[in-house]
């Protein structure tokens, strides 16, 4: 295996028509690149999409009202209605393997940021009022002060958490802590900042929200015993799923809706939606490698082409090898460690060469919402070489067999 004189030989055979030697390596030099940076290139996708799941709980769902679309129960189609604070215990104790129930309420409505400032300096931030455990759900950082808790909301208490973005646009380098905004001519202490831990649906910034007390946000925006919206967990091994829907069939029974009525009720399913992002990836992996391994494939099917017509020119140097008493254990094994040479040097060259760009990539901070560092793991790369090995054995075998059946005799007449 380590005879000097034998791979020296070797050398000798592959550099003897470099153009033909390059070009039979590139193919297979190709397909390892190829198949590195699409790997690659999927991972930091995957990476992106999936990291903006990071801080959602992703066993949970988020219900809302709409219009009603069926007549019921003495009332017209097109009718709106909104949830109550008694859904919030209806939905604890009435939906089996629900874990976390935040009830949610936003000022103006969904993305329509409203007014708020703190002296000659004003910006539009989303508000929303909320309870402490929504924080299970929309994981957030508290960088200064605390979060909103219980007595905040039984003594529905003129306090704010305000985000990193809010707080560089109204306080510069001055505290807030303890200072007062105003959000729609209604003034709040700010309690806490955080930075969120969780991006919202499309990546939207997060970094500017204001929190405020549930109850609070009843009494100061006119929306005493209204909730905009639910969201809700379900406990481990639960289908969310099968609490979406049992929450939407209670909350049809509360406010007389058709339970069959498919426009009442709005949802968002975010263990569906993060399952259906790891398939996506999973298929996006699958077809690289597929594409990546065909590529190769052609390059070790050229890599045995070539092997095959080295062992046709060197007929006559075989022979003199046969009379002079080398074993066939000895030919077929020049053949194959000229044909894995072949085969692993391209492919160790296309693996530095991937890896290298992916690098490069990540060293120029391409980064978004939906891409992040791309790069491959050590252990796609012991599979990539494991490949190659087989690949270049594979290439060798074939073109040794036929040198075998080379008659010593007939190939010392070849010309």
């Amino acid at each position: 295996m380590f005879d000097s004189d034998r791979w020296s030989e070797i050398w000798n055979t592959l550099s003897r028509n470099k153009l033909r030697s390059f070009l039979t390596m590139f193919g297979v030099f190709w397909g390892i690149f190829m198949l590195v940076v699409m790997l690659g290139m999927g991972n930091g996708l995957s990476r992106g999409v999936l990291g903006s799941f990071d801080g959602w709980a992703t066993n949970s769902c988020f219900i809302w009202t709409m219009r009603t679309s069926i007549p019921f129960d003495g009332f017209k189609r097109g009718r709106s209605f909104n949830f109550e604070n008694s859904d919030i215990e209806a939905i604890k104790t009435q939906v089996d393997g629900v874990d976390i129930v935040a009830p949610r309420l936003q000022l103006g409505g969904w993305r329509d940021a409203n007014n708020v400032s703190y002296g000659n300096k004003t910006g539009a931030f989303n508000v929303y009022g909320d309870v402490p455990e929504i924080i299970g759900i929309q994981a957030t950082q508290i960088l200064q002060g605390r979060f909103l808790n219980h007595r905040d909301l039984a003594q529905a208490t003129k306090v704010c958490v305000i985000g990193t973005k809010t707080e560089s646009m109204l306080f510069d380098n001055v505290p807030a802590l303890g200072k007062h905004i105003k959000i729609n001519g209604v003034y709040f202490r700010v309690v806490g900042v955080h930075k969120p831990k969780a991006s919202a649906e499309m990546g939207e910034d997060k970094s500017g929200d204001i929190y405020l007390p549930f109850s609070t946000f009843q009494k100061a925006f006119n929306s005493v015993n209204m909730v905009h919206w639910f969201s809700v967990t379900g406990k481990p091994g639960v289908e969310v799923s099968r609490i979406e829907k049992d929450v939407k069939l209670l909350m049809a029974k509360r406010h007389r809706v058709h339970p069959d009525d498919p426009l009442a009720f709005g949802s968002w399913n975010m263990q569906e939606m993060f399952n259906m992002m790891n398939m996506l990836f999973l298929g996006i992996s699958i077809i690289s490698w597929i594409v990546g391994i065909c590529t190769l494939l052609a390059g070790v099917i050229g890599i045995g082409n070539i092997m095959l017509v080295i062992v046709r020119e060197r007929t006559n140097e075989i022979g003199i090898r046969r009379s002079l008493g080398a074993t066939p254990a000895n030919i077929t094994s020049q053949i194959i460690m000229e044909a894995i040479s072949l085969t692993f040097i391209a492919g160790y060259f296309g693996l530095v060469f991937g890896i290298a760009l992916l690098e490069g990539i990540t060293a120029m901070n391409i980064e978004s919402d939906f891409f992040s560092s791309p790069e491959v793991d050590l252990n796609v790369a012991l599979v990539a070489l494991t490949i190659l090995l087989v690949s270049g054995l594979l290439a060798g075998l074939f073109p040794a067999l036929r040198a075998l059946r080379i008659n010593a005799v007939d190939a010392l007449r070849a010309e």
